[in-house]
């Protein structure tokens, strides 16, 4: 099987759902795919979260929020991140297209016209930029782990009982005394050129007195009165 079929077969199958029932689908290939996907909707928890299901050799992923269940058939050597982020991409154009309890009184299959080739496009996309999207991938866990250690690092602070607070209040205390400290120094700055200033107008007033004396003395000693 060459490169180019692969990729076709990345996405099997796909569907949005309103509970068990299916408002749209697509697919090109033939084969049982919705009939086990009907089945894993009846068995599904009400709880919005993500679940993956294996069979016959293929992944079958499940997106479910607010009632409503996104949902994709992919082989096994497709990776689970890339099939989440394509159900993402399916719910947020869904969910701009049909939101405000546009769909919630649609019939079964009865958006198949509209979305279904949408559904197709999606899927076409995702395997059209599938480098792409594992960088991003790569990307946002990279962030999200980073996000975890800064919590950790919080959360090992707080055991600490350095909580949020009193990091402020130590922060805000050491802001205090940088600020009284830079006052203190201002001050002790501006009072010893005040002190600098008295010693050299005192030291200056006893050269001129020193100098009078001088003249003094040697005028009498040369006869200078008239």
């Amino acid at each position: 099987m060459g490169r180019e079929e692969e990729e076709e077969e990345a996405f099997i199958y796909s569907f949005v759902a309103r509970g068990t029932v299916i408002l749209a689908e697509y697919t090109e290939f033939t084969g049982n795919f919705p009939a086990i996907a009907a089945r894993c909707l009846e068995r599904l928890p009400s709880s919005d979260s993500k679940f993956t299901y294996k069979c016959d050799g293929h992944i079958f992923n499940f997106l479910a929020g607010d009632g409503y269940v996104y949902g994709v058939v992919a082989r096994e050597s497709v990776g689970k991140q890339i099939s989440i982020a394509l159900l993402e991409r399916v719910r947020a154009d869904f969910s701009k297209r049909y939101g405000g309890g546009r769909a919630d009184t649609a019939t079964a299959a009865s958006l198949n016209k509209d979305f279904g080739p949408l559904l197709k496009e999606h899927m076409r996309y995702m395997i059209d930029h599938a480098d792409e999207m594992d960088k991003l991938l790569k990307v946002k866990a990279r962030v999200s782990e980073v996000k975890s250690i800064m919590l950790e690092n919080i959360d090992k602070t707080v055991e600490r009982g350095e909580n949020l607070t009193i990091l402020n209040d130590k922060a805000e205390d050491l802001r205090n005394s940088a600020q009284e400290f830079k006052k203190q120094g201002t001050e002790m700055r501006r009072k010893l050129w005040y002190q600098n200033a008295k010693i050299k107008l005192v030291v200056f007033g006893m050269i001129l007195f020193l100098i009078l004396v001088i003249w003094l003395s040697v005028c009498r000693g040369f006869n200078c009165t008239k």
